[in-house]
């Protein structure tokens, strides 16, 4: 199968997964499609360029999920063919596109992108990891304080990262292989890679989960139905939505907190083997 990778402003977590698949790409970095005979490709997958699809009959094309956050007419209306898909990183994020007036007559479906559970892998048993820490990003900053304030009151050692004044990779992998758990503070994910790699370090996780885009700090987005957790279940930790909830799912938590296997989750949905299985089936779906 001859694909063609069409390589613009994809996000760097997804370029890795990508390229660990066992599909060989013929890979272009720029937008010159003129220049390209499509026809000569079974496949063409564009995750932030639309394409004009009428003119390529023959040509499965897989778009997205970089075009925007929400639909807008002029992409959606030359990509819309029987043989494209256009793709979301998670459930939620899908069916909220496909619920759009603009989208009526186009396939969307999830594709997730693979975590590299060999770099974000555990190194010391739960039984020797000290030390908890805050992952936040794009809250309230009240909430922030809400939460540091009650595990500092247990008198655990708190390691923040905060996602808007960035930290290195190095010293997030080193944390998350030396924690014994980690406590999430997030806005949306339409896939959430950061928190798939602490699940995949095996660390469990105390959620204090979103269910609206319009709770991500800075932003004015509608009262429109969302998560942070989009890949998850009881193997990985607890979640809760009101702070009210803390104290009582935080005794939950922890008096489970050997019993928790999130490495397993990630291996069993989000490796870069099973994403892509994913991917190539759907390409042989068009």
């Amino acid at each position: 199968m001859k694909i063609l990778f069409i390589n613009i402003h994809m996000h760097s977590k997804n370029l890795d997964a990508l390229l660990n698949y066992h599909h060989y790409f013929c890979i272009i970095n720029h937008t010159r499609l003129d220049e390209i005979d499509l026809k000569q490709f079974d496949v063409v997958y564009s995750p932030s360029q639309p394409i004009d699809v009428k003119n390529y009959p023959n040509t499965k094309f897989l778009f997205g999920p970089h075009f925007s956050v929400f639909p807008e007419k002029p992409h959606m209306d030359i990509i819309r063919g029987k043989n494209v898909i256009y793709t979301q990183p998670s459930d939620w994020v899908r069916d909220l596109w496909r619920s759009n007036p603009l989208c009526d007559n186009l396939r969307i479906e999830s594709l997730p992108f693979g975590v590299n559970t060999d770099k974000f892998n555990e190194v010391l048993p739960i039984q020797q990891r000290e030390g908890i820490f805050i992952y936040y990003k794009a809250r309230q900053p009240k909430e922030l304080e809400q939460i540091n304030e009650f595990f500092s009151r247990l008198n655990y050692n708190i390691k923040i990262f905060n996602y808007t004044t960035r930290y290195s990779e190095n010293e997030y992998l080193h944390s998350l292989q030396n924690c014994k758990f980690g406590v999430w503070l997030g806005r949306h994910e339409s896939q959430g890679f950061a928190l798939e790699e602490a699940l995949s370090c095996n660390i469990p996780l105390l959620v204090w989960d979103v269910t609206s885009m319009n709770q991500e700090h800075g932003y004015n987005y509608d009262d429109i139905p969302a998560t942070c957790i989009p890949y998850w279940d009881e193997k990985c930790g607890e979640a809760f939505t009101n702070i009210n909830e803390l104290s009582i799912v935080f005794s939950k938590f922890i008096s489970n907190l050997h019993n928790y296997k999130p490495r397993d989750y990630i291996l069993q949905h989000l490796s870069i083997k099973k994403c892509d299985e994913i991917f190539t089936n759907l390409i042989n779906s068009i």
